[in-house]
């Protein structure tokens, strides 16, 4: 063979491959929008949310001078994360509004740099508030709707009193922070045995003294039934077969002719002349009875309910909580009360519904971090939409600045009491600044904020 037959054929050999480096490599994909909260159209959206979450199918950042805007103002909060999150944090969205978020094209960019060309625009509607239930007293719907309208603006303190008639712990924050808190709890957990010496619900000069002062009112009830011993005059509430605790059958619901229910009747019956006193006064009462009824039930195999109340599953409870709410609103004409349900978040069933229910409630202890706690808030709001969310009772949890930041917009918060702290006011014990489930430095991190609100904050409600 000739030389140059060989330097042609060599020639031919290489020639697909010098032209296949020769072609130019692909562009790099631009970002592409998967999804967004809220999404575009939607409708019934959260009022008082302050983030819009943007996800796109790669991490994006911000050209130079963004100009994205919600209803035509300028969004300047943006936030670039991890798994393509884009997050926009906004004023608080009013209800009932029409919202248009605009992202101009040639404003959010891939890791390569290549700019998204076209414009997102997202068009949704926040939902219309509730107006309030009917048969409320003027100053119990001015309370319900005062605490709709603080639904992710502002968050009401609250002190859980202890088990006797006082406001000590509203004291005790007062002493180490200089003001009061907004609400105080009070319980009827010694039902049972007033009037007595000790205990008597029917001198409520503490409760008219704190509304008169501009503090707001609610109550529980650790609602005790006879206990299983053999000794007379011994009652409980936990659920179980010893001493100190009840086998009392909430399913006897069912049996209008059973103890159990006659007793429950009385109960109700007993406790509604206490209610009464303060509706005579003209004081509402943001009322939360049989609070945890599922307890760990659903949370975990084997989970079981802590109070009697709960202890027969979801039926009979909600029978129960329906048939408190008759007997009070109708029965017993008490039309200052504003109904908190208390979610254990495992218990959707258990849910008592809308026209039984005000509020909703969770009660959370020694959770340092705010991911479950903001996780409870957003899907108590998703579950339960138009009932605010409060954070009925805590201990031990992430400050109230760190859990507002994270998104746990609460409207109020409350918690629990400490025996030590709640001792005689002129004690050195009361002096201290230490406590079981919120000492001093976390209020006073809470007051230190624009949005916590406190007592002498409080519009006149009367």
């Amino acid at each position: 063979m000739k030389p140059y037959r060989v330097m042609l054929l060599s020639f031919l050999v290489l020639l697909p491959a010098c032209a296949e480096k020769s072609n130019p490599p692909p562009l790099a994909e631009p970002p592409r929008l998967l999804n967004s909260m809220p999404a575009d159209k939607q409708t019934e959206v959260t009022e008082g949310m302050m983030e819009i979450l943007l996800l796109f199918d790669q991490n994006v950042t911000l050209g130079p001078s963004p100009r994205i805007t919600l209803n035509g103002v300028l969004v300047t909060d943006l936030r670039p994360g991890t798994g393509g999150e884009l997050k926009l944090v906004v004023p608080p969205l009013e209800p009932a509004v029409t919202y248009t978020l605009v992202v101009p094209g040639h404003t959010v960019k891939g890791p390569t740099g290549v700019f998204l060309p076209t414009e997102i625009r997202l068009v949704f509607t926040t939902r219309t508030p509730a107006p309030p239930r009917e048969a409320l007293s003027p100053q119990a719907e001015k309370l319900l709707l005062f605490m709709r309208e603080q639904q992710g603006k502002a968050i009401l303190s609250g002190t859980m009193a202890n088990v006797a008639w006082n406001t000590n712990e509203a004291a005790w924050v007062h002493l180490h922070t200089g003001k009061y808190p907004a609400l105080n709890c009070f319980d009827f957990i010694h039902l049972p045995f007033s009037p007595a010496s000790w205990i008597d619900y029917g001198n409520i000069s503490v409760v008219e003294n704190w509304w008169k002062e501009k503090g707001l009112v609610s109550a529980m009830w650790h609602w005790n039934v006879p206990a299983n011993s053999a000794e007379t005059g011994k009652y409980a509430f936990y659920w179980g077969s010893g001493p100190e605790e009840t086998l009392f059958d909430i399913a006897k619901i069912n049996d209008s002719s059973s103890e159990e229910y006659q007793r429950m009747i009385a109960d109700i019956d007993k406790i509604s002349g206490y209610l009464k006193l303060l509706k005579d006064k003209q004081i509402p009462v943001i009322w939360r009875p049989l609070h945890e009824a599922a307890g760990n039930m659903g949370a975990y195999p084997g989970g079981t309910a802590w109070f009697w109340w709960g202890a027969g599953g979801a039926e009979p409870f909600k029978k129960l909580w329906r048939l408190m709410f008759d007997r009070m609103t109708h029965h017993h004409g008490l039309d200052n009360l504003i109904w908190v349900w208390t979610s254990q978040m495992t218990d959707a069933g258990w849910y008592p519904g809308d026209d039984y229910v005000d509020m909703v409630g969770r009660d959370i202890y020694n959770e340092s971090g705010t991911a479950t706690i903001k996780n409870d808030f957003t899907t108590l709001q998703e579950r339960y939409p138009g009932k605010p969310s409060a954070l009925s009772e805590c201990g031990s949890v992430a400050k109230i600045p760190d859990q507002w930041n994270a998104g746990a917009k609460w409207v109020w918060f409350m918690p629990w009491y400490d025996y030590d702290r709640t001792v005689d006011t002129g004690s050195e014990a009361f002096q201290l600044s230490t406590h079981q489930h919120a000492d001093a430095d976390w209020w006073k991190d809470a007051f230190d904020t624009d949005y916590v609100l406190t007592r002498d904050e409080m519009p006149d409600l009367k």
